[in-house]
């Protein structure tokens, strides 16, 4: 487990569980039906391996990686790099941060609900001004996340009481350094990529970018090549294999990274994907949560899916083949669901009508 976190840099994480929590996925979808107490725990160890912060999106990432997104900290504590409502927390609103920090110092770890106002929020997005204070520490680097508490919500206390000392003592690489590193990670994880790829990957900015990617290619660790079909230049990285015919089947979490940079999808696999989450439900052309199906190493369908709990079972809501899906895709996309509904520990799959496909 711990092996692929590493191949893959790190684990996005997101709020929505209407299946599981995505950074439990990836995992799965590479190394089958895992414990995911095992994942629970190694973020919760002491000392950390694992800690959280702004890597793709929020992210859990191996702890060596905390010194290289120390820039993104220092732009955060400027105002820069960080949501709107953020910014005023790096200026005139700053005496209402550093009093929620001194409080966390004297008090220890606290999360936005142990607040008087953070109780005061409403809706996801709609946070009262100490959520948005503490996410602004945390943004800034001036407290890290402890653990997350059964409702999902972050508990936040002192850097020095939550990382590694060898961490924090760790020099900080320049900028420039910093994020060679990490255009260095995105290059391994992605084998061959272009500049948007590599960039997406922790959300390097197009102005940082050119410089380390150039040093990357003085060095060798970055080859410039043409890829058949592709119209931008891409770069392969020195660790890259060789390809294979490839074999197995798996869903892939909507932010899996072999997926989340929807146009490398397209280029990829000819496969347009967009999540519809926040589309309104008589607009979603696929689903609210759908995983797309890849199978021989081609995205061959996609499934909107739903884990009712209350039913014990895994509902498949809709589905869809490919124009090009082999005919025994129905098949083998029903023994994934299997396991899946297995490894969620619900005891049936549930195929609505207007879902069924040949095979399913």
């Amino acid at each position: 487990m711990r092996k692929a976190i590493r191949r893959l840099g790190l684990l996005q994480i997101d709020s929505v569980n209407v299946l599981v929590r995505a950074h439990y996925l990836p995992l799965y979808s590479r190394l089958g039906a895992y414990d995911r107490n095992l994942l629970d725990a190694a973020a919760a160890a002491k000392p950390k391996r694992f800690f959280e912060y702004w890597g793709h999106e929020a992210s859990l990432l191996p702890i060596d990686c905390q010194p290289l997104l120390r820039w993104r900290m220092e732009r955060a504590l400027a105002g820069q790099g960080v949501w709107r409502a953020f910014e005023p927390f790096a200026g005139e609103r700053r005496g209402e941060a550093d009093a929620l920090l001194a409080r966390i110092a004297q008090e220890g770890p606290l999360g936005a609900s142990d607040l008087a106002e953070g109780r005061a929020s409403q809706g996801m997005w709609r946070w009262s001004s100490a959520k948005q204070a503490l996410e602004w520490l945390f943004w800034a680097g001036l407290v890290a996340a402890t653990h997350r508490r059964s409702s999902f919500e972050r508990v936040y206390d002192l850097p020095e009481r939550v990382l590694p000392r060898a961490i924090l003592e760790t020099r900080t690489p320049s900028p420039n350094d910093a994020q060679r590193a990490l255009l260095s990670r995105a290059g391994a994880a992605l084998g061959i990529a272009t500049v948007q790829d590599l960039r997406d990957y922790y959300r390097i900015p197009a102005a940082d970018a050119a410089l380390p990617i150039d040093q990357l290619v003085e060095e060798g660790t970055l080859t410039p090549v043409r890829v058949r079909g592709w119209r931008q230049p891409a770069y392969l990285h020195e660790t890259a294999k060789a390809g294979r015919k490839l074999e197995g089947a798996a869903l892939l979490s909507p932010f899996d990274p072999l997926i989340w940079h929807r146009p490398r999808t397209e280029r990829l696999f000819d496969f347009r994907y967009r999540l519809e989450i926040y589309t309104p439900a008589h607009k979603r052309e696929h689903g609210y949560y759908v995983l797309p199906f890849l199978m021989d190493g081609a995205l061959v369908a996609r499934v909107d899916l739903k884990a009712d709990r209350k039913a014990g079972a895994l509902a498949v809501l809709r589905s869809h083949l490919e124009d090009d899906a082999p005919a025994e895709t129905g098949e083998r996309l029903t023994q994934e669901l299997r396991r899946m509904a297995d490894w969620l520990g619900l005891t049936d799959v549930a195929v609505a009508p207007e879902a069924a496909i040949e095979g399913l």
